[in-house]
């Protein structure tokens, strides 16, 4: 049954540690038992409204976090701002359901002070089984490095890691002279790459890590071979810190492996979950900026003859050019047509516009765009298409920014890059922000940007 080709995997997803599936049930666990206690210590019958009450905790602190490698005082700001967090939720919930009078405020207010001590506690406790665990000579791991380049240094630093317990970092192996290994790596190099073998069998490794460049694929299949004799664990680690990584991840393409360099991070529940998001804020937003965009449109037509709205082609998703709304803030050139581009400063340029332009009104429309699926409302930045022609020769991975959808705001503006940028540079740090947001890509990260730019269009005097 399993020689059919649907069951050759070649890549698992990695079981999860022990510590992990404790600390998941750990938190609640301990926070509904403290709760059942606390109203058994009060004499209070469990009744409908105490089930599911506990029901909503589980869910709510279901899987808890594992904090066993941090040190206490970590620990304890951790526990007591998730905790109080979950406080202000259940309360919330309670006032706008009319359900707090169903429950006694003695048995709240001491669940509410033993609950984070009791977490921190058996937190405590079980990083003290763990360190104690980790300090027995057989539960260690031993582990070498091959290669002493910048790569197996990043590797060694990692293994080294306090919060680890388990590992214990014995040395390097590699053929290179002094002068091309990193300093450091000099008084522990073990031997050569012929080496590696004998000493994994003679001393007991436990892991091996290789980190030779690619270009070494003989000597790293010469070495495979060798060390497959033993009972060492195997890991490859590919040289690619060198190029500009987005959403890298490893995928199994129906048994064969795959590793992501450059990927959008909206794909599967992702891109759902930022649809839906737009959607709904735009059209909230919408809504209540409406006697604003009407006042903005009066203004916009009073300032100048011509039309309210200003259409721009940019580059959108994939490079795909899309049509942009903005409301006007030049003056209608005498052929009709409006400038399409402009600089701070030019007197084309209406006061009422240069108004709009400096509070960022003239992005409004824009949300209109959201919601047609051109736009989104947190992204980076659509530039014009002549600009996009010449940047992407200029920039190293410019383009990797048309990987999403292009944005009202982003991580570039509420960090400084607003408005125009007149200096390669500019543009540069622009680019490295956009590339940090689709690295690091998550809903929560949206609301900080939208609240950022809420802020600094309203204090923000300098904007443009």
């Amino acid at each position: 049954m399993f020689n059919n080709r649907n069951y050759n995997r070649t890549f698992f997803n990695a079981p999860q540690s022990v510590t992990s599936f404790v600390a998941a049930f750990m938190e609640p666990a301990i926070t509904v038992a403290t709760y059942l206690a606390v109203m058994a210590w009060y004499g209070e019958p469990l009744q409908r409204a105490s089930l599911a009450l506990c029901l909503l905790v589980f869910a709510l602190t279901f899987p808890g976090r594992n904090r066993f490698a941090g040190n206490r005082t970590e620990v304890l700001v951790d526990v007591l701002t998730s905790w109080f967090s979950m406080l202000a939720i259940l309360w919330l919930c309670g006032y706008a359901t009319n359900s707090l009078v169903f429950f006694d405020s003695r048995v709240v207010l001491a669940w509410g002070l033993l609950t984070p001590l009791l977490q921190w506690s058996f937190t405590m406790l079980g990083k003290a089984v763990l360190e104690h665990r980790a300090a027995q000579p057989d539960a260690r791991r031993r582990v070498i490095v091959v290669g002493a380049g910048p790569l197996g240094g990043k590797v060694a630093r990692a293994l080294q890691n306090p919060s680890d317990l388990s590992r214990e970092f014995v040395g390097y192996f590699d053929d290179r002279t002094d002068s091309r290994v990193l300093p450091e790596a000099i008084s522990m190099r073990l031997g050569g790459l012929r080496d590696v073998a004998n000493h994994v069998y003679a001393h007991g490794i436990h892991e091996v890590y290789i980190t030779l460049p690619l270009g070494s694929q003989p000597r790293i299949v010469e070495l495979l071979e060798a060390v497959q004799g033993t009972t060492a664990s195997l890991y490859f680690v590919p040289d690619v810190f060198g190029i500009s990584i987005i959403q890298g991840r490893l995928q199994d393409l129906h048994g064969v492996p795959v590793v992501g360099i450059c990927e959008t991070p909206f794909t599967g529940t992702n891109a759902l979950v930022k649809r839906i998001s737009d959607i709904v804020l735009a059209a909230v937003i919408l809504i209540l900026i409406s006697p604003i965009l009407a006042a903005v449109a009066i203004g916009v037509k009073l300032s100048s003859p011509g039309p309210i709205i200003f259409k721009q082609k940019r580059n959108g998703l994939d490079g795909e050019e899309i049509m942009v709304y903005k409301f006007r803030s030049m003056r209608v050139m005498d052929n009709g047509a409006v400038v399409k581009q402009a600089t701070k400063g030019d007197p084309r340029i209406t006061p009422f516009g240069a108004f709009i332009r400096r509070t960022s009104l003239d992005e409004l429309p824009q949300f209109i765009n959201v919601l047609q699926g051109r736009m989104s409302i947190v992204g980076p930045r659509p530039h014009a298409v002549a600009h996009n022609e010449e940047y992407r020769r200029l920039i190293k991975a410019y383009m990797v920014r048309h990987k999403v959808k292009p944005g009202i705001t982003g991580w570039a503006q509420v960090n400084g890059y607003r408005g125009e940028t007149d200096t390669i540079e500019k543009m540069q740090a622009r680019v490295e922000f956009d590339l940090e947001y689709l690295r690091n890509w998550s809903l929560g990260l949206d609301l900080q940007i939208i609240i950022r730019t809420v802020r600094l269009m309203v204090f923000d005097r300098n904007a443009y």
